[in-house]
């Protein structure tokens, strides 16, 4: 009794806070900010190169303010889940998706077996694994994708005694990398360098030195982690919270059932399935709204593999879309505080601000500050495409005047894009993933991840120095 009864009050202690107050509280703060910070817009004009409106430099001019009314506030919120609507619905199905085989038996033991081969050499899934994702990103431009992933990797992280951190640095941290380096990201690099005028994906060399080094310095950090907390769990800052998460997602290794055949028949479904995705995002350019037609077939056709009833797969899947609930709710208040800047018309101010000191500097510090203004707009516009439509044709004309190449400007625009992802709740994902690991605090997540952060800018300025020392180019 007294150990049911210290369960129920840590979990009266953890959800004393909720972490959508932290958005709410942003959500706050912008508001009155559209009081004090003055109002302003650029210009702007169609760009075939970006496929997208792109501002046109020096044409910023000051506007009136159009202060957040308190209905206007109240409205962001359903104007943030329509805008998020892509994201949210395909959150849903994956959740839908994973709950119908999760039903059959099929996924449990099929990584119940995985765990248990794998014992007493645990840590080599982290590379593996990270080394996947951040080609993914590097290669393909996969991020928000990724979420579909966390189920299975904090099962499987949880049954090998590591923590949720290190469930969401494998798959995000390998994401920031492989954005860091962008090789053939047609999102960021591709964008940026078109509306800079530089040949598509020019400039490849240093990018894969570039993310090389990144991963490496992830994957280093994140198994050095791990490692850390399965020698004394304890040290996990996520310890108690992960025990009761673990109830319910880990893997009980010790007696593990033989798969049956229907399970087999399911498991053969799920990776053929992935195999397809990979395929149709690498040749087909398959985004969110194909992948998730795709991930609701293999949640279907398992399902009646499985030996589930059509009532059954319907009752699994509503039980798996409930469980995305607040992913889902926290990735539509991140999109309200976006609304909320626009509308306001003080997102450009902030990057016509920042782009005033950069014009000052000298040129290596003019190319780190490039990467700074970058890597903090990105918090308010955590699209990378987005952010390249607004700040590249600022700092394509703003590297020629510095002295920089207009390659440099790109390289310092890809980092920018790229490390806040994982830091800034403006994009959401990054708090849907941690949701999806029983509610793991934003504050641990920081924590957890500000010494690799630091270290991402320590290589941020070095590739920086380095593209200045070389003249990187074509120009």
């Amino acid at each position: 009794m007294s150990n049911l009864n210290e369960k129920k009050q840590l979990e009266k202690t953890m959800k004393a806070l909720n972490p959508m107050l932290f958005l709410v509280v942003i959500l706050l703060i912008v508001a009155l900010a559209s009081y004090i910070v003055p109002a302003g817009t650029y210009d702007r004009e169609y760009s075939e190169a970006a496929d997208a409106e792109v501002v046109i430099p020096g044409s910023y001019h000051t506007v009136d303010r159009n202060p957040t009314s308190l209905f206007g506030l109240l409205m962001s919120v359903t104007l943030g889940m329509q805008n998020a609507a892509y994201i949210i619905f395909f959150l849903l199905i994956i959740g839908g998706m994973f709950a119908i085989l999760n039903g059959t038996g099929a996924i449990n033991a099929g990584m119940a077996n995985v765990v248990r081969a794998m014992k007493g050499r645990e840590f080599l899934m982290i590379p593996v694994c990270m080394i996947v994702f951040g080609c993914g990103s590097a290669f393909c431009a996969n991020f928000e994708e990724f979420l579909a992933f966390v189920p299975l990797v904090l099962a499987c992280c949880l049954s090998m005694g590591f923590d949720s951190l290190t469930a969401v640095g494998i798959i995000f941290c390998a994401a920031a990398s492989g954005y860091g380096g962008a090789i053939t990201n047609a999102f960021t690099t591709g964008v940026a360098q078109g509306i800079a005028g530089l040949p598509m994906f020019s400039g490849m060399g240093l990018r894969v030195a570039l993310f090389i080094v990144l991963l490496s310095v992830s994957i280093a950090y994140v198994t050095w982690h791990a490692l850390r907390v399965k020698k004394n769990p304890q040290l996990s800052s996520t310890y108690e919270q992960d025990k009761i998460t673990a109830q319910s997602t880990a893997l009980n290794t010790d007696e593990i059932p033989p798969l049956t055949g229907r399970q087999k028949a399911v498991l053969v479904v799920f990776i053929l399935g992935i195999a397809f995705t990979v395929w149709g995002i690498v040749t087909q350019g398959y985004y969110i709204d194909e992948l998730a037609g795709i991930f609701l077939a293999i949640g279907i056709l398992g399902g009646v593999i499985g030996g589930l009833k059509p009532s059954e797969i319907c009752d699994e899947f509503e039980k798996g879309c409930t469980n995305m609930l607040f992913p889902c709710l926290m990735i539509g208040l991140a999109n309200a505080v976006i609304i909320l800047l626009t509308e306001a018309n003080i997102m450009d101010t902030i990057i016509y601000a920042l782009s005033s000191v950069i014009n000052k500097l000298p040129s290596t510090f003019a190319a780190w500050g490039m990467f700074v203004v970058q890597d903090l707009f990105n918090v308010l516009v955590p699209s990378g495409s987005g952010q390249a439509a607004i700040t590249m044709p600022i700092m394509a004309p703003l590297a020629d005047m510095v002295g920089l190449t207009r390659q440099t400007a790109v390289l310092a625009y890809q980092m920018g894009d790229a490390f806040t992802n994982v830091m800034a709740p403006t994009g959401g994902e990054i708090l849907a993933a941690l949701a999806m690991c029983g509610g793991v605090s934003f504050r641990k997540w920081m924590k957890y991840l500000l010494p690799l952060f630091l270290m991402w800018w320590v290589v941020a300025f070095i590739f920086l120095t380095i593209a200045v020392q070389i003249n990187y180019g074509p120009f």
